[in-house]
C-alpha cells in the first residue's frame, strides 16, 4: 500500500448537521430566554433549532455555556472602596505587632425548627433522612468574634438584636482578649455605629473599628466560620426550644476552640479591587 494506505477515507456515519451557522444559532438562542421560562434546556433547545439535544449538548460543552447555572453578585457603591479594601487586607495580611484582629458580627434570626417527625439517621445503604416539615420555636442571635491568628471563637447567644445587646458583647470581647489592642472588623450595621456603642468605645482606646465595603461583608472572615457553624451544628438539626438551640451553638463552640486553627486571607488588595471595580 505504502503512503497510499496513510491517506485518510471516508467515515462511516451521518454527516455533521451543525455547521458553523448553525452552531451560532444555537449559541444565540440560548442567550435569549425562552418565552414563559428563565433558560433553556437542550432538550426544550433541540427542536427550536432542528438538532438532537445531544448536538446542543456538545454545542454548549464546546462554548463553555451553562444555562442551568446561576450565581450571586454584588458590587459595591461605597465611594470609600478602595481606602476601605485596602485597610481590612492590610490588617489581615499584615497586622500590627502587639495586637489582634478580630472579625465581629452577628448571625441572626437563627431559628429552632423542630422535625415533626424523628429523623431516621444515618445506616449502611441509608443516608439520613428527616422530614421537610417542621414547627417553629423561635429564633436568637449570635454575636461572635473570631481571632484570625488563632481561630479561636467568643460567641454569645442573644435575644436581640440592639445596640444595647451589641455593648454587653464588647464587653465580654474586653474580658476575652485582655491587654492587646484589638482591631475589629465590622460590617456597616447601624448598630455598630450607635451613639452609645461610640461611647463605650471612646472609654476603652484599645479598640479600633475597620469597617468593610457597603455590600462588601464577605470580606468580614467571621462569615466563613457562620458558614462553618450553619454547615456543621444547625441546618440538620431539630430543636424544640430556642434554649436546645442555644444549647447546640454552645457546645460547638466549646468543641470548636479545642481544634481552631488560623484563619489565613490570601488575596492582595490589588486583586479584589481587579474584579470589585465596575
Amino acid at each position: 500500500m505504502g503512503l497510499r494506505g496513510l491517506q485518510d477515507v471516508a467515515k462511516v456515519g451521518h454527516p455533521r448537521k451543525a455547521d458553523q451557522e448553525k452552531v451560532s444559532e444555537v449559541i444565540a438562542a440560548t442567550l435569549t430566554p425562552p418565552e414563559g421560562a428563565t433558560h433553556w434546556s437542550a432538550r426544550r433547545l433541540a427542536p427550536q433549532v432542528g438538532l438532537s439535544h445531544s448536538t446542543v449538548h456538545r454545542i454548549w460543552q464546546a462554548h463553555k455555556l451553562q444555562p442551568h447555572r446561576t450565581e450571586t453578585f454584588k458590587f459595591s457603591r461605597d465611594p470609600e472602596l478602595t481606602e476601605k479594601v485596602v485597610d481590612i487586607v492590610g490588617l489581615y495580611l499584615n497586622p500590627p505587632e502587639h495586637a489582634l484582629v478580630l472579625g465581629v458580627d452577628e448571625k441572626t434570626q437563627i431559628q429552632a425548627l423542630q422535625r415533626t417527625q424523628p429523623m431516621l439517621p444515618l445506616r449502611p445503604d441509608q443516608v439520613e433522612r428527616h422530614t421537610h416539615d417542621y414547627k417553629r420555636h423561635g429564633t436568637t442571635t449570635l454575636f461572635a468574634a473570631l481571632d484570625l491568628a488563632t481561630g479561636e471563637v467568643a460567641g454569645e447567644c442573644f435575644p436581640r438584636h440592639r445596640h444595647q445587646e451589641f455593648v454587653r458583647f464588647l464587653r465580654m470581647v474586653d474580658i476575652a482578649f485582655p491587654k492587646k489592642n484589638l482591631h475589629l472588623v465590622l460590617d456597616n450595621y447601624a448598630t455598630h455605629k450607635h451613639a452609645k456603642v461610640k461611647a463605650w468605645l471612646g472609654r476603652h482606646p484599645r479598640f479600633h473599628l475597620h469597617f468593610t465595603p457597603t455590600g462588601a461583608s464577605w470580606m468580614n472572615m467571621v462569615e466563613i466560620w457562620f458558614g462553618i457553624l450553619t454547615n456543621q451544628a444547625i441546618r440538620r438539626g431539630s430543636f424544640d426550644s430556642v434554649a436546645m438551640l442555644i444549647g447546640a451553638i454552645k457546645a460547638f463552640l466549646a468543641r470548636w476552640k479545642e481544634r481552631a486553627k488560623p484563619f489565613v486571607w490570601t488575596k492582595s488588595a490589588a486583586d479584589i479591587l481587579a474584579k470589585a471595580v465596575r
